[in-house]
């Protein structure tokens, strides 16, 4: 069994980030968040991104609406951000208080500034496999993680056990592509998949990305399996955990990542790669990818 150190490969990309950044003549890039309400853990996530934007060099706002606002409202707090030429992307930390549809905050987003890689434009460029729009931000860490440690994923089997718009779906979108690093065979698995161990004890690559604490079990998992863990669940005791049974799977695997340090870390670097990306777009500068 190897860890995969999703730590160690996302400072090593912050490092190439910042150097990109401070050769830039005038204004820097810029990334503006957008919080509604005090949900403590949306909190946390914003200021992990705002300090990894600080250390690089990115500037960022944060504007921190009421729970209260209105649809319309936040709406237009999105279209300010949208029209000023001062603001390269925008993030709306999910989730959001249920009187406000999410799918219409996505739509807002122009998709030039769409670092979060959900709107459905930037969704349609990645399932074409067009090198232009954005990648959501956890698939795409966890494709460059494969890559970065040199684990084949051209013609393998991956299971993903989890079908969520913002990793399992994009996530088989990405790795089924005809591009290097990728071309795998992949099969989406969820809650109401019949024979689940039958499917997961096949996959060559076994991806958790259920919510579900200590979820995959070694009995569902093939040895030397490469095993990554997307999910992040607090126990009663404060403990953060992941999807997979760690301590009973991992000597079973050849790499496994681990929670915390290993996708999560991947997913701020890969946000910081699309505001620059953003920027550069903003220039006609070339893709970063």
């Amino acid at each position: 069994m190897r860890l995969i150190d999703g730590k160690k490969i996302a400072l090593e990309l912050e490092e190439q980030i910042r150097a990109q950044v401070a050769v830039i003549q005038g204004r820097k890039p810029s990334l503006a968040f957008i919080l509604v309400g005090d949900n403590a853990a949306s909190q946390t996530y914003v200021r992990a991104k705002k300090r990894a934007c600080a250390a690089i060099g990115i500037l960022s706002t944060l504007t921190h609406l009421p729970s209260t606002i209105s649809q319309d409202e936040l709406l237009r707090e999105i279209d300010l951000l949208n029209r000023n030429p001062n603001v390269d992307g925008i993030l709306v930390q999910l989730p959001l208080p249920m009187h406000i549809n999410d799918r219409a905050v996505m739509l807002s987003i122009n998709p030039e500034k769409d670092v979060d890689g959900f709107h459905p434009v930037n969704i349609g460029k990645m399932l074409l496999g067009e090198d232009h729009g954005f990648l959501p931000c956890t698939p795409h860490g966890i494709k460059i993680l494969l890559q970065k440690y040199n684990i084949p994923v051209e013609g393998k089997h991956v299971v993903i056990v989890g079908r969520s718009n913002i990793v399992g779906k994009p996530l088989a979108a990405i790795l089924m592509q005809k591009r290097p690093h990728c071309n795998a065979t992949v099969t989406i698995a969820h809650s109401q998949s019949e024979h689940l161990t039958d499917i997961t004890q096949s996959a060559d690559i076994l991806v958790a990305a259920i919510g579900k604490a200590h979820f995959i079990k070694k009995e569902m998992v093939k040895p030397k399996a490469v095993v990554i863990d997307v999910g992040i669940n607090r126990l009663c005791d404060g403990k953060i955990v992941g999807d997979v049974d760690f301590e009973n799977v991992a000597p079973i695997t050849s790499w496994i990542s681990p929670v915390p340090g290993g996708v999560g870390p991947m997913t701020i670097a890969m946000l910081m790669q699309n505001t620059l990306y953003c920027y550069n777009k903003l220039y006609n500068s070339p893709s970063l990818r």
